[in-house]
């Protein structure tokens, strides 16, 4: 069978990145954060003092700006240009603001044509809000990845302490349970599981038990 595309979606701090990072990893395919695409417009945005409800100013900084990826002996780093924003874009005021930057039409537009590329030949892991839906719609493999927001506003606390980010516990319990509402209630391509995804609660599961369930899903795709 040829290289699949593989479509992980789901709300804030589901584990999405890092799972699909993982299986991109042991599929040796391509891996695209979707997330961290819009939370660079939002950096961006922010740094030029532009409205975050402007979609078309802030899309038109994409003519003269480049967002790419490059692989790193820590990890995937998101570049602005040359500029390293990895650790910038998870900065709380990225975070607070990235939901209504990626609901304006034209940002997404931009984004998802972009991302629809990265797509066309297989290969390809790719995470975010709408990737089964609007993004890859024709994706082998669809995943739906769900917890609950008391464990998502642990997980994403706990990577903040070790990013040396200082956030409030009970704060980004609330900052999750808003996104989760406005993401999935924007006119723009809400986040919704796609009918021929697969639901995957990550509540309680390690990320290699989470690893392990989706690998087993891949395993009968490539069967039929």
């Amino acid at each position: 069978m040829s290289k699949m595309s593989i479509a992980i979606d789901g709300p804030a701090s589901a584990g999405k990145s890092t799972v699909a990072k993982i299986l991109a990893k042991q599929l040796h395919y391509v891996y695209v954060d979707t997330g961290a695409m819009y939370r660079a417009m939002t950096w961006a945005a922010e740094k030029e003092n532009l409205p975050f409800s402007d979609g078309s100013a802030i899309a038109s900084l994409l003519d003269q700006h480049q967002i790419h990826f490059k692989q790193e002996e820590d990890g995937q780093h998101t570049f602005w240009d040359d500029e390293d924003i990895t650790l910038a874009i998870r900065q709380p005021e990225v975070t607070r603001h990235v939901s209504e930057v990626s609901a304006q039409p034209e940002v997404r537009e931009r984004l998802v044509r972009q991302q629809q590329q990265y797509g066309v030949d297989g290969g390809i892991v790719m995470d975010g809000r709408d990737i089964g839906t609007t993004v890859l719609p024709k994706a082998e493999v669809k995943i739906f990845l769900v917890a609950s927001v008391e464990e998502r506003a642990e997980r994403r606390f706990k990577e903040n302490q070790e990013k040396g980010i200082d956030t409030d516990f009970e704060t980004l319990k609330k900052e999750i349970a808003a996104r989760d509402e406005y993401d999935s209630n924007r006119t723009v391509s809400p986040l919704v599981q796609a009918e021929d995804a697969v639901r995957v609660d990550t509540t309680g599961l390690s990320i290699d038990e989470v690893v392990s369930a989706i690998q087993k899903i891949i395993e009968e795709k490539m069967k039929n």
